[in-house]
């Protein structure tokens, strides 16, 4: 949001300084961003008088003239159409830089003539996009002395940023009213007066609604006839470009200036043509229209866009765009002025399918002040009237402005509760007052109705945070923590730890850290069990980011997808974040989770020459999700390992990391090369999930003493074992069979050979693990082992049907 120092004392009436205000206006949320003092920066390009205009000798379209600079007379080669002896210019000397593009100014020769310094364009001159000649001061200007000050430019232009919330501070009465709150000075109210017409309009308004809500809930307009079109004045000029607009004439300068003036939107049509009346309703596929901007803009299927539009077609996107067809030109001679209120949420989504940005779109879609569609179309009307003449008609109204009827019941002590400050209630109700807001009883308890300007007041906190910008948070006094004499809690909750533990753990198996959107396309929402409606953002940033993710995964995908792009085929990412599998708290989840493409195995990345290298695979995933676990402090050797996972995930090369069927803590595997398709990410890629919340919460009590070490100082015994079991018989539970025929002696089963070939029968594989016997009180004897033996045999056959290998 720009303005210039001068325009912010039209309606503050104040003493204080330019770095007074600055400072006040940071310190009430409005932020300055930067501060253009153009008189500064211009101050090298004076005034000079051009004596001689005469044809350059070798050239048919440059002149060398003689040009006074009031201490000497210069001789500058021009190739303007408009230099001719007789005019005032402005004059860029040698060493000058020229601001449009910086180039520095030196003497030179042009077609073999001297020339030193320039005559400079407005479009050199940063000040527009003129460059068709050179430009002309007033003839009483005074010859050397800086040009700036004679255009109006030596008003400092003020740049502040503006919160979503704050759409009442897009317009410099909006500004001035912070400030005059703040006390910097006086609010200058200024309540545009109701203009009579004298016959009724010709064009009507037709609103059309949709639902329970109206497309557009009010919708005004006033027909003026005899206008005289043309250059806006001078002061109007001068502002428009202090903040970077273009002049264009004066019924549209006069709607821009509106625009940031007041915060209130206008369009002014061509009413010679407009065909019948004004129909506000939603868009119809395939319809389309020449916006203002040049382009054309058609809208498709499914899209809920307001639109203007006359008898014959489109003629404008509400409170976005008018088009190109109906909007005033230089010969306009009788126009109808639109003012309306456009709801902010479909502003915003149509501003965002339609692709077009503009200060209506940016304004309505932050929220303008419905109560001020009348007297903004009146201000209108008054501007046009006073700088282009003509006759207006009674004004038009469709509709009724939204009414904002919020009254909030405030304790004073809310102040000091919520921030600490010390605030009289005296004060309060000053500040309050003099934002616009009405404060109604005698007292602690209060009642406070809220302006219609401030549509983000809700409730008693919000009042707070009004008094607590104006009065400014300097005022918080210095509170020292108390001093704690009993032993604190420990910091970090046990969802935090294991966020932490298994970042630290995945970064120490050589991944690397990614994060990732929160939100990812529909589409790709509904790869991975997500897309459900109420996941869908009301206003995404885009179209690729409608749907919060349901899945860390996609984000990982598309991130190893860009460096695949770029050339770095082998890499591991993982990040630990939120999931969304449902809008309600219970349905939120922290997942950690991790990728592996191409030859990135914990012991080393790409090739080598020492040997080939190997390809990531679902052995290497898999470690890594039971790595996070233990991490965590859960026991692996409790963990069931089974089959399968979701439809992401390859059905044969997946897996789900259990503890009981009712308790999945994690899947992991090779994703599925048709999710890999619709992603357009090169595979195979390995993946797994983890879900924090899922892992259980430890049962004792945890301790930073170690448990007490136990050795043996026996020799342990290792026997081999190979069993042939059916195809479908998992590892698992061949091994967990074998680990629990005997727990006080055996300490561990190793899994060392797999044979399915066609020595064995169909349907058979043979299956050889090696199993450790730590004996604790004495040597074991060839009949203890025997006996060990014999259970692990009974247990495996009891298990799995399978059969000792003789």
């Amino acid at each position: 949001m720009k303005f210039t120092l001068s325009w912010l004392k039209d309606y503050l009436d104040t003493d204080a300084s330019l770095e007074e205000i600055l400072e006040k206006l940071t310190v009430i949320g409005l932020e300055v961003e930067e501060v253009i003092d153009t008189a500064a920066a211009l101050k090298a390009f004076t005034v000079a008088h051009v004596e001689e205009a005469v044809q350059h000798p070798d050239a048919d379209r440059l002149r060398v003239c003689k040009v006074n600079t009031g201490k000497e007379v210069l001789q500058i080669v021009c190739g303007a159409p408009n230099a001719r002896a007789g005019i005032k210019v402005v004059l860029a000397q040698n060493g000058s830089v020229i601001p449009s593009n910086g180039m520095v100014l030196k003497p030179t020769k042009i077609r073999g003539v001297e020339s030193n310094g320039m005559m400079c364009s407005e479009r050199e001159m940063g000040l527009s996009d003129e460059h068709n000649g050179i430009m002309e001061l007033p003839e009483d200007a005074p010859i050397g002395e800086p040009f700036a000050p004679l255009l109006g430019l030596d008003d400092p232009v003020i740049d502040i940023a503006i919160t979503p919330n704050r759409g009442d501070a897009l317009g410099v009465y909006g500004v001035a009213r912070d400030l005059a709150g703040a006390g910097v000075g006086v609010l200058k109210e200024k309540h545009p007066k109701a203009v009579d017409g004298s016959f009724d309009s010709p064009i009507n308004v037709l609103l059309k609604e949709e639902g329970d809500n109206p497309i557009c809930p009010i919708f005004t307009g006033v027909y003026v006839k005899g206008v005289k079109n043309g250059p806006s004045p001078d002061w109007l000029q001068q502002r428009l470009r202090a903040i970077g607009l273009r002049p264009i004439n004066a019924l549209v300068d006069i709607t821009n200036y509106i625009t940031y003036d007041r915060g209130r939107p206008l369009h002014v049509y061509d009413a010679d043509k407009l065909t019948g009346d004004i129909h506000v309703r939603l868009g119809k596929p395939g319809e389309s229209m020449k916006a203002l901007d040049g382009k054309d803009y058609e809208i498709t299927e499914g899209e809920d866009i307001c639109v203007i539009a006359d008898d014959k077609g489109l003629v404008g996107f509400g409170g976005i765009m008018g088009g190109e067809e109906t909007g005033s030109q230089p010969e306009t001679t009788n126009v109808f002025i639109e003012c309306a209120w456009f709801d902010p949420i479909l502003t915003a989504r149509a501003g965002r399918r339609l692709g077009i940005q503009s200060d209506a779109r940016y304004r309505f879609e932050r929220t303008c002040d419905p109560e001020f569609v009348i007297p903004g179309q009146n201000a209108a009307v008054q501007m046009v009237l006073d700088l282009c003449g003509g006759e207006p008609s009674n004004m038009v109204v469709a509709g009724q402005a939204p009414v904002s009827e919020k009254i909030i019941d405030f304790p004073m002590s809310e102040v000091k509760r919520l921030v600490g400050l010390d605030v009289p209630e005296v004060e309060i109700k000053t500040v309050l007052t003099r934002l616009g807001f009405w404060v109604s009883g005698h007292g602690h308890d209060v009642k406070i109705a809220v302006p219609s300007f401030r549509p983000d007041i809700h409730g008693k906190a919000d009042i707070v945070e009004e008094v607590a910008r104006i009065v400014g948070v300097d005022r918080v006094p210095n509170t020292p923590l108390p001093r704690l004499h009993a032993v604190t809690q420990p910091p970090l909750t046990e969802r935090q730890k294991r966020i932490r533990a298994s970042r630290r753990q995945l970064a120490a198996r050589g991944m690397v850290e990614a994060v990732t959107w929160s939100f990812t396309e529909k589409q790709l929402a509904d790869l991975f069990g997500g897309g459900k409606p109420e996941l869908a953002l009301t206003n995404p940033i885009s179209a690729d980011l409608s749907d919060m993710r349901p899945s860390l995964l996609p984000g990982l995908l598309q991130a190893a997808q860009r460096n695949v792009d770029r050339g770095f085929n082998d890499l591991a990412l993982f990040e630990v974040g939120q999931i969304f599998l449902g809008d309600q708290p219970e349905e939120q989840f922290t997942h950690a989770s991790g990728i592996r493409r191409g030859a990135t195995q914990l012991v080393g990345n790409g090739r080598h020459w020492r040997e080939p290298a190997k390809a990531v695979d679902v052995f290497d995933i898999r470690a890594d999700a039971l790595s996070v676990l233990d991490a965590m402090g859960l026991d692996s050797t409790k963990l069931q390992i089974v089959a399968g996972g979701p439809d992401w995930y390859h059905p044969g090369r997946s897996g789900k990391i259990q503890l009981g069927p009712k308790n999945v803590i994690g899947t992991f595997g090779e994703l599925h090369p048709k999710v890999l398709d619709d992603l357009k990410v090169d595979g195979p890629v390995y993946a797994f999930e983890i879900t924090i919340e899922a892992v259980p919460a430890p049962k004792k009590k945890p301790s930073k003493s170690r448990p007490a070490l136990t050795l043996s100082d026996l020799q342990p015994v290792r026997r081999d074992f190979a069993f042939l079991v059916d195809k479908d018989v998992t590892a698992t539970t061949i091994l967990r069979a074998a680990n629990g025929a005997d727990k006080r002696l055996i300490t561990g089963v190793n899994l060392f050979d797999l044979y399915e070939g066609d020595r064995l029968e169909p349907g058979k594989k043979s299956v050889a693990f090696e199993v450790t016997l730590q004996p604790k009180d004495k040597t074991l004897t060839d009949e203890d082992i025997e006996a060990i033996s014999k259970k692990i045999v009974d247990a495996v056959a009891k298990s799995t049907g399978g059969e000792l290998r003789g």
